[in-house]
């Protein structure tokens, strides 16, 4: 069975707030998800070639459980790493694509921004994501939490922003996320956000070259 492998994210070197130690540590995390993903998997597959998947085996139920939380946090941080990239434009060009959907969405952009940035702001561990919804072309702005929960199924990711500690705590104190959040949007790359919006469907993203 192919196996997952982690992606390089090289071009994330000298972000505006996001020191390069905090983006190397933040990886190393990232490639422990990938390795767990294909254990568990491997794990799985034996199981069920020796015929033993069972609702009432715990070990069976746990793996299978796990497997979500893992699985999640290797495709929410591709999301997040590809979204980022040094020398970013401060917002969406007006005449984009995206801004245009913002609009629609939530009446102006800063609107847009300041719910984005209210959701990351929280309290707790997780993420926060603008979301595509593909029944209506709504964007929407979602909290997330253990990685699998909270994720609307079928809506397609656009722009993912990690607001667990790990992703800051190096550069910043537990209390200044917000200082985070503002390095964060310093950092964005709407280009990306944009080609996510005119895909046909959420895939698994691509590193940046």
């Amino acid at each position: 069975m192919k196996a997952y492998k982690p992606q390089s994210f090289d071009h994330l070197a000298g972000l505006d707030g996001i020191s390069d130690a905090q983006i190397k540590e933040h990886l190393e995390l990232y490639q422990g998800y990938v390795k767990q993903v294909n254990t568990l998997t491997e794990k799985l597959t034996e199981l069920l070639s020796k015929g033993k998947p069972s609702g009432t085996d715990p070990y069976f139920a746990e793996v299978t459980r796990h497997l979500g939380f893992e699985y999640n946090g290797m495709i929410l941080h591709e999301y997040y790493f590809s979204n980022l990239k040094r020398a970013a434009d401060p917002s969406p060009a007006k005449s984009s694509g995206l801004a245009q959907a913002l609009g629609e969405s939530f009446s102006s952009l800063d609107t847009w921004k300041a719910d984005f940035q209210a959701i990351g702001g929280m309290r707790g561990i997780g993420w926060a994501v603008l979301f595509q919804d593909p029944a209506t072309g709504r964007l929407t702005n979602q909290w997330i939490n253990l990685h699998q929960d909270g994720i609307p199924a079928g809506f397609k990711p656009l722009l993912v922003m990690d607001v667990w500690e790990h992703a800051f705590m190096r550069d910043y104190k537990a209390t200044e996320k917000a200082k985070y959040i503002e390095a964060f949007f310093r950092n964005v790359d709407w280009q990306v956000v944009e080609r996510r919006l005119n895909e046909d469907a959420a895939v698994r993203p691509a590193a940046a070259a």
